[in-house]
């Protein structure tokens, strides 16, 4: 197909607007946009739980949103640019340069969960059930952050809905950024909504929604660009999915887990 015929991505300014020197940027208002539907749909949940209040959630989705933050920056920087922060370790602290990390921001939110419930005195895997359903719709947001910022497109590609991005060149690329969109929020977010109508062990949720983050993120990543300072690495596979295997195989494990609490109950 001429290249005149597939889509052209719209190019949206990545700026929603802007006061003097203060500029409102897509990417953050997606993150909050995510972070204020966690708020919502956790806050119901903690209604309906007899172990949960709306105050005690507020807590720790104050104390998740640190993680996210905290742990994104520090797992981009260490994952996909440790070569920058080596030779320039004042990098990790130029957040407005951009950078986050998905499974670093997963990996701050364990730290966070994991402190919530040493100080509350909660079970680790119960505060995990808890947060669990509430990360795609968050996913969901920030993958159309980056469609609308242009980045993270996918591999080159002939398909009908093929689109060509101003920062990936004169070719038609994945938007795989909807991919995961979709797969990674939409479907996820109903599977595990699904999931949870029926009381499940302790650790099921939380396991599923790994084992289905970790496929469809695996799944994704062959049709995502590598990053270019990457490329593939061993066996084929990307940083993308290399980092999601461990989540596939303790998401199966917790499944299992939450089986037996749930068989043993």
């Amino acid at each position: 197909m001429p290249l005149n015929e597939y889509m052209q991505f719209p190019n949206i300014d990545p700026v929603l607007f802007s006061i003097g020197p203060l500029a409102i940027h897509w990417y953050g208002v997606m993150y909050l946009l995510g972070f204020a539907f966690a708020s919502w749909w956790g806050g119901r949940q903690a209604e309906r739980s007899p172990d949960w209040t709306r105050d005690k959630f507020s807590d720790l989705i104050f104390w998740c949103f640190l993680g996210v933050l905290i742990g994104g920056r520090i797992g981009y920087v260490i994952f996909y640019h440790f070569d920058l922060f080596i030779a320039d370790p004042v990098y990790l602290f130029r957040v407005w340069e951009g950078g986050m990390s998905f499974h670093g921001g997963l990996l701050g939110v364990i730290a966070a969960m994991y402190i919530y419930a040493h100080l509350t005195q909660r079970r680790f895997l119960a505060v995990g059930d808890m947060i669990a359903p509430l990360v795609p719709m968050g996913l969901f947001f920030g993958r159309m952050g980056n469609f609308i910022n242009g980045e993270l497109w996918g591999r080159a590609t002939d398909v009908p809905w093929a689109m060509i991005f101003p920062s990936g060149g004169p070719v038609p690329r994945h938007p795989s950024q909807l991919y995961e969109a979709v797969l990674e929020g939409l479907v996820l977010f109903a599977l595990i909504w699904w999931f949870q109508r029926k009381p499940r062990g302790t650790g099921a949720i939380s396991g599923l929604f790994l084992l289905g983050y970790g496929v469809a993120r695996f799944t994704i990543e062959f049709f995502r660009e590598p990053d270019a300072h990457l490329g593939l690495l061993s066996l084929g596979m990307s940083m993308g999915q290399w980092l999601t295997i461990p989540m596939i195989i303790l998401g199966i494990g917790l499944l299992v887990y939450g089986q037996k609490q749930s068989t043993k109950a």
